[in-house]
């Protein structure tokens, strides 16, 4: 069967009928269709439905609404504490039945972010063989590279237009995690969905196991990847190369987010491949584009412009190096010359500041300051670097927590009435300074912004709502964008304008912060006080809608799916062919 005349998945398509609107047509019926998590409504089948489709005697006689199912399972959601645990609750609803997966999530999104992604997804990812339950995406080992076409024929999805891969190297903070890195790549996804209105059956969510460093996981019985060491240099290029070649060849229209790769590995894939498939490293440039996003909207906090900064950017990993890149960048479009940005953009490694006269690998290269500009300087360490430079931001991507100590903060305090203070590393554990002491040591002047989730800090009266620079302001809408526009390269200045597209968005919608606003639960919650169980989220029956951006998201009519979670099931014998 040619690739045209494919169904969009091995259990249903998806037709447009005469009168315009796209239904479902399911090719599988009664207790299979139950055990496939795209059609599974569970009690939300009507009664017409359960006899169309051989459901009837298989569900419980009650009929519900999606919104009481969603109410439902809520309930049971918050009587769990542990945040382990409701990631485990939600990942085993998303695989029983991704209708009401989708339809718990977007309903309170805000408040269940930080569950299915970062901070508690490190977690995950750290016991992802311990909750391992039902398999989900697809995995590449060294035991199956050598059948990678084989493998993605057997994925049951024919129209895959975005996959999130991992080798698993450089977790968040944590490091090589393994096999558990498919964590990452399946959390990412529901947010493509839930943010980026990507509908589920158009993602794969793909691990790259490639073994792993860690003796530990080796050994441990429990552990289910490949248990050897990691492949590098060539045996590791060409396990990648076989993985883009089968990909390209069932999914001609995909783009690839590449996901966690240690620092060396990601440039080297990513341009390796860029110009192959459309992608992009999240780590680098997703990471890149929303800090510079705000800072952009602290500077104008401030009254100054970014080409007034000097930017200290504390770890040369990949999101690093991707954040001096942006900054840079950002300077550039403002006016000044390299020359002139070279004496504004500092990059420390654990080494200390990066300068063109010391050995480094090959990436830092570009990010190195030249070493007559710190000729009479104290020092090369961040403290030093601070005071000697004038350094009124501080970025920190290092993963050492407390590096940004009571000393440096107030060194750029010294510098600027306002230093910007980001300490940006996830998780929450790995955080360079705690938002209350940065307030603290600059008497509440600092403008803060972390990369995980920190409630509000009251210091002498004044509440400072922390802004969180996460990555899913980004990367959902730049993909998707990717698919729309059917690029044949993910550019860098597609990802800058990414970038500056988070800026405006703030600025128009909350003028008075550097990232958009996390509801507080009081304010997310209107079934508390006593409104429609469903709130603002309320929808037709049977039909999830993912949630749009405020004013403006149109999707492409050529491109818009509506699927399998987005569309009630009818009877077979009322579906119509294409037209």
């Amino acid at each position: 069967m040619s690739r045209r005349t494919l169904p969009l998945t091995d259990h249903y398509d998806v037709r447009r009928g005469e009168d315009g609107h796209r239904r479902l047509h399911p090719l599988v019926r009664g207790f299979p269709l139950l055990r496939y998590p795209l059609l599974n409504k569970g009690t939300a089948f009507t009664e017409e439905e359960r006899v169309a489709l051989g459901l009837d005697g298989l569900l419980a006689p009650q009929v519900d609404s999606l919104e009481a199912l969603v109410d439902r399972q809520y309930a049971e959601y918050r009587l769990i504490a542990d945040p382990l645990d409701r990631h485990v609750f939600l990942r085993n609803l998303q695989d029983r039945n991704e209708v009401l997966f989708y339809a718990l999530l977007s309903a309170h999104v805000e408040e269940m972010l930080p569950v299915v992604y970062t901070p508690t997804v490190g977690l995950a990812v750290q016991k992802f063989s311990q909750i391992y339950r039902y398999p989900r995406g697809l995995t590449l080992s060294t035991r199956n590279i050598d059948r990678a076409a084989q493998a993605l024929a057997n994925v049951p999805l024919n129209d895959v237009r975005i996959i999130v891969a991992t080798d698993s190297s450089a977790i968040l903070g944590i490091g090589d995690q393994g096999f558990g890195g498919m964590a990452i790549s399946i959390g990412k996804l529901s947010l493509y969905t839930v943010a980026g209105g990507v509908g589920p059956d158009k993602t794969l969510p793909v691990e790259l196991d490639v073994g792993t460093g860690r003796a530990d996981l080796r050994e441990d019985p429990a552990y289910l990847g490949v248990k050897h060491d990691r492949l590098t240099g060539p045996e590791y290029l060409s396990f990648i190369d076989r993985f883009v070649e089968a990909t390209l060849e069932r999914y001609p229209k995909a783009i690839i987010q590449w996901e966690d790769f240690s620092k060396d590995a990601a440039f080297t894939v990513l341009h390796r491949y860029r110009r192959v498939v459309p992608s992009f490293n999240d780590d680098i440039q997703g990471t890149g584009a929303v800090v510079l996003a705000g800072v952009l909207n602290a500077c104008r906090l401030k009254g100054e412009a970014l080409k007034d900064q000097v930017v200290v950017v504390h770890g040369a990993g990949a999101g690093g190096a991707g954040v001096a890149a942006a900054i840079r960048e950002g300077m550039r479009r403002e006016g000044l010359s390299d020359e002139q940005i070279a004496g504004r953009v500092f990059v420390l490694d654990s080494r200390g500041l990066l300068t063109d006269d010391r050995s480094m690998e090959h990436y830092k290269k570009s990010l190195a300051t030249p070493r007559a500009l710190t000729e009479g300087w104290a020092g090369l360490d961040l403290e030093s670097v601070i005071r000697e430079g004038k350094a009124t931001v501080l970025l920190g991507l290092s993963g050492q927590a407390g590096i940004f100590s009571e000393a440096v903060v107030r060194a750029a305090h010294t510098n600027t009435p306002r230093p910007l203070v980001f300490p940006l590393s996830n998780p929450t554990a790995f955080a360079e300074a705690l938002p209350a002491d940065i307030l603290a040591w600059t008497d509440g002047q600092a403008i803060v912004a972390t990369g995980s989730p920190f409630d509000p800090v009251t210091h002498a009266g004044v509440t400072h709502e922390i802004g969180q620079g996460n990555n899913a302001f980004i990367f959902p809408g730049l993909g998707f964008g990717a698919v729309l526009a059917r690029v044949r390269e993910i550019t860098d200045p597609m990802v800058t304008a990414a970038a500056y597209a988070l800026a405006d968005y703030t600025q128009t919608n909350w003028p008075e912060r550097t990232y958009p606003r996390r509801r507080t639960e009081s304010r997310q919650h209107p079934r508390r006080r006593g409104r429609h169980p469903a709130g603002h989220h309320r929808r037709r029956r049977h039909r999830i809608q993912p949630p749009r951006p405020e004013r403006h998201r149109t999707a492409h009519p050529r491109e818009t799916q509506i699927l399998a979670t987005h569309v009630p099931a009818v009877p077979h014998g009322q579906l119509m062919a294409d037209g």
